[in-house]
């Protein structure tokens, strides 16, 4: 007799498309797909439209993070795993040990965004005076180091406003600010991206950080330098693509092994012109150059 947990695994395992009945007698795939709340939004979009391409194949979207993700896909347990991050060594070495090939596959391109409320006066910040607000042991802990005063933020003590660590976006944010060090104790870990930006919308103290997909126009973005004396350069799409925004990122899917069948073609129309330019309405850029009418 099959174990719960056996049966979940064989009823969802990547590449094993389970089939259930719809009208007619006729069967539908369904392909699980999980992981990057930045990416949740835009996998729902694609998962909705390629329903209109293929009636016979229902993905279904979850988020949960990164990690969340790729740990189901070393279960065997996901079709496709989301990530705003690369696959860990120890990760990819624990998927082969469990039978699972992740294969990456590169689906679009994000700028990570810096949100202020708006009431904040500042209009551009350096990635070194991030890693002094974020970074543990810090300097930077108040809105007058800076040399602004946040109307409405009591003893201009700063909110610092992060992801949780299971997130891709954290694990970029770490690596690409904060040289892997540790994020400041104190931080407010918010579950997801939008999270992030609605209370950065309240509280005038607040600064926090997020895929550009999310933001509204109720906060405030500044540009970001790369030091003293350079460029800075706003969040865009464009400055996604081209590289000059200092903390744009890929975003990635990963399957088991190269993906075939419903799982293949998926992929493919995810990374034809179709699917790129749905991901460039959610506002990410394209992966490559792309032609939407």
């Amino acid at each position: 007799m099959l174990t719960r947990n056996t049966a979940t695994v064989l009823l969802s395992a990547a590449l094993v498309a389970t089939l259930i009945a719809c009208g007619g007698g006729e069967q539908r795939t369904l392909i699980q797909n999980k992981g990057s709340d930045t990416l949740v939004n835009v996998a729902q979009a694609w998962a909705e439209a390629y329903q209109t391409v293929n009636p016979n194949v229902v993905v279904a979207v979850s988020g949960g993070g990164s990690g969340t993700g790729i740990a189901a896909l070393i279960n065997g347990t996901v079709d496709i795993a989301n990530a705003s991050r690369a696959i860990k060594d120890k990760e990819a070495d624990l998927a082969e040990q469990n039978g699972q090939h992740p294969v990456q596959h590169v689906v679009g391109y994000d700028a990570l965004a810096i949100f202020l409320h708006m009431d904040n006066p500042i209009d551009e910040i350096t990635i070194a005076q991030l890693k002094g607000i974020f970074v543990d042991g810090g300097s930077t802990t108040t809105w007058t180091d800076l040399g602004v005063d946040v109307p409405g933020c009591k003893g201009q003590e700063i909110v610092v406003v992060s992801r949780q660590n299971n997130s891709g976006t954290y694990a970029y944010f770490r690596k690409a600010v904060l040289g892997e060090e540790d994020f400041r104790l104190g931080t407010r870990d918010m579950h997801g991206s939008k999270d992030v930006v609605d209370l950065v919308e309240k509280t005038p103290c607040a600064i926090g950080y997020s895929g550009l997909a999310y933001a509204t126009d109720h906060v405030k973005m500044p540009c970001v330098s790369t030091g003293s004396g350079a460029t800075c350069i706003t969040p865009s799409v464009d400055t996604a693509v081209d590289g000059t925004y200092p903390i744009a990122r890929p975003l990635f899917m990963y399957t088991d092994g190269e993906p075939a069948g419903a799982i293949g073609e998926y992929m493919n129309w995810i990374k034809s012109d179709e699917g790129q330019c749905i991901i460039l309405e959610k506002g990410y850029a394209p992966f490559r150059d792309v032609n939407c009418s």
